[in-house]
């Protein structure tokens, strides 16, 4: 079997689908060729097979024809994903036949056998000569190829490289959950922390019970677990309707939402002369100190809130808008931006410890300095980014996308059950602009209007936690092709990349607690804590089940030993590696970084404590007699 070499090999060629006829240049058919040759043609009508499709490979240009002879391939491939799979296994061939590898195993569909082992005398005679070394490395070579060979001959053709990653670090991190399983101090309480990982941040494929065909005669008949009532809670498309049009949200939980209206129409008033700040306060001097901390990592996000009168998500946001131009540059008036802003936290609910307006001007604040660390994003990649983060969480109940599918929300059934609440969030966001005075878009070009648009939808729906090991995935292999490619500098041509790079952004920010001061962490975990719990309570008074990390403990001993158990879990498996991928590909993320590792230290102390004196507790104990007294007393 000959190598093709010389100019025409597909080793000088690019793999450009169809350039050719992006360009306008076809190749000629066989009877424009014929006609040419000078042979004659009958006048008789020759009958037409039917036309193939264009993807059908018969208008292959020049280059497509030249891949086909390489590759000995008698069918067409023209899908690049196919063509690089059957070039590389043309490659394996004609490896194993320049080197004479020993004992090449055979592959699935291969197209050529394997040669025969050969002796160092023969390809003496043969005029080449292979060592051991270099036959072991022709083996190490081959085995190599083959690994790669498998990775692409078994990954679905309708998910992206990203899923490959994706998949492989599933396991990877089922394997480190079970060794962190096996731990014997507490073992259920460790198992708990698995599920509540798996759960909340891997998005696991739905399993669909599907009959088998014996069982298609009872197909129609739905258990009486899951047959509609017509006492259903969920709503019929009118009572959808209605509740959208009169802009009504169904109550969630008779603690979490007591409102039957999430859409205020009472529209804060902004005052006539905008304070400094951007919020009236009597603390304005106080607080501008605080907030002229902005541009760093970590600012007093709770002492901020305390002196702005509770509006801290809307005096973040504006110092941090006024302080990029982005007013002057899209044409924003300062009342109505402070209008919007004021009314999107209102709408913030303040009885929600964790997810509520302190979360989101954390967020803002965090995103605005990562941004600022690799400033690669023009202004209305900015505008945006900063849109999104404000509005990632307005008006969060508290509880989960899981227990609104459960519970049958009438969210979860607006939205079929997809990202329930950060599509709620994005898509309320927006209506609130379209109330009086609140159009900080206004001004901006129709196609400056749908990027926006279009950019704070995907990065908000990038928040929901169980799209996060897609995310990491996705920008780990971002960071792992730049390096073999050794690509030193970060460059995103499209729109893909750059939303990509921009959703882990907000990703990273989202997750930023972990990485924050220890006095700030400390007091975000007691927030979300309660959270769980409070979802916990309103699970148990449903009679469903629990959520992971959502019973509430029986004393303080065993709620402190849970809380520091899942906190060393959540860096070491979620937040750490995330940003460890991030300061590899964008930025130095080494002051992230360190706050990682000395809050999990903290946490992982105390869980230590927790246990040590638990263990201390059980073995001083005094036992009991069967007739119930103190053996220590009858001693």
């Amino acid at each position: 079997m000959a190598v093709a070499t010389g100019p025409h090999s597909q080793f000088h060629r690019r793999h450009t689908i169809g350039s050719r006829n992006n360009l306008g240049l076809q190749s000629k058919s066989p009877m424009e060729t014929g006609e040419q040759r000078g042979v004659k043609r009958s006048a008789t009508p020759v009958k037409q097979f039917p036309r193939s499709s264009f993807i059908s490979g018969h208008n292959l240009d020049e280059y497509e024809h030249d891949l086909q002879g390489f590759l000995g391939h008698e069918d067409v491939i023209v899908t690049p994903f196919a063509q690089i799979l059957q070039t590389l296994r043309t490659v394996r061939s004609n490896f194993i036949y320049i080197t004479k590898v020993a004992n090449p195993k055979m592959r699935r569909g291969s197209s050529c056998a394997p040669q025969p082992t050969t002796s160092n005398n023969n390809l003496k005679h043969s005029g080449l000569i292979i060592d051991d070394e270099n036959q072991k490395m022709a083996r190490d070579t081959l085995d190599e190829l083959d690994w790669c060979l498998d990775q692409l001959e078994t990954m679905h053709t309708h998910r992206s490289v990203g899923d490959m990653a994706s998949n492989k670090f599933r396991k990877m991190l089922g394997k480190e959950l079970t060794a962190f399983e096996a731990d014997d101090s507490n073992p259920v309480g460790n198992s708990r922390v698995s599920d509540f990982i798996f759960q909340n941040y891997l998005n696991k494929e739905q399993e669909l019970d599907l009959p088998s065909p014996k069982e298609q005669d009872g197909v129609n008949k739905l258990p009486v677990s899951t047959a509609m009532s017509s006492d259903s809670v969920g709503p019929s498309s009118s009572e959808i309707s209605s509740n959208h049009s009169n802009r009504h949200i169904q109550t969630i939980s008779h603690r979490v939402l007591s409102k039957t209206d999430s859409l205020s129409n009472t529209i804060p008033e902004c005052p006539e002369d905008i304070p400094v700040s951007g919020v009236e306060t009597t603390h304005q001097q106080e607080l501008m100190q605080y907030l002229g901390e902005v541009d760093n990592w970590g600012i007093d996000v709770f002492k901020i809130s305390e002196l702005s009168n509770n509006r801290p998500l809307t005096c973040i946001t504006y110092t941090i808008m006024k302080k990029r131009n982005l007013l002057n540059t899209f044409q924003i008036n300062p009342q109505t931006l402070v209008t919007y802003l004021m009314h999107l936290e209102a709408h913030y609910h303040q009885d929600v410890p964790y997810h509520n307006n302190m979360h989101a001007a954390d967020v803002v604040q965090s995103a605005h300095v990562l941004l600022n660390a690799q400033p690669i994003f023009n202004d209305l990649e900015v505008l945006a980014t900063l849109f999104a983060c404000a509005a990632h969480d307005v008006d969060h109940p508290g509880v989960s996308n899981q227990f609104l599918v459960t519970t049958e929300n009438r969210l979860a059934w607006l939205y079929n059950d997809e990202s329930v609440l950060e599509n709620h969030h994005i898509s309320l966001a927006f209506q609130l602009l379209k109330d009086e005075g609140c159009n900080i878009f206004d001004n901006l070009a129709p196609k400056q209007w749908k990027s926006v648009r279009k950019m704070a939808i995907d990065m908000v729906l990038s928040t929901d936690m169980s799209k996060h090991m897609g995310l990491l995935a996705e920008l780990k292999t971002m960071v792992e092709t730049k390096k073999v490619a050794a690509a030193y500098e970060l460059k995103l041509d499209n729109y893909a990349e750059r939303i990509q790079v921009l959703q882990n952004l907000v990703h990273c920010a989202d997750l930023g607690n972990p990485a924050k001061p220890l006095q700030f962490y400390k007091q975000w975990t007691d927030r979300i804590t309660e959270e769980f719990f409070n979802q916990g309570d309103e699970e148990k008074r449903r009679d469903i089940s629990l959520s992971p990390m959502c019973e509430r403990p029986e004393n303080k001993a065993l709620r402190d030993e849970s809380v520091a158990k899942t906190q060393v879990g959540f860096i070491t498996y979620i937040v750490h590696p995330l940003w460890e991928t991030w300061g590899d590909l964008v930025s130095d993320a080494s002051t992230q970084l360190l706050h990682l590792e000395d809050n999990r230290d903290y946490y992982d102390k105390m869980y230590q404590d927790c246990v040590k004196k638990r263990l201390t507790e059980t073995s001083t104990v005094p036992a009991l007699t069967p007739s119930g007294e103190d053996v220590a007393e009858n001693e």
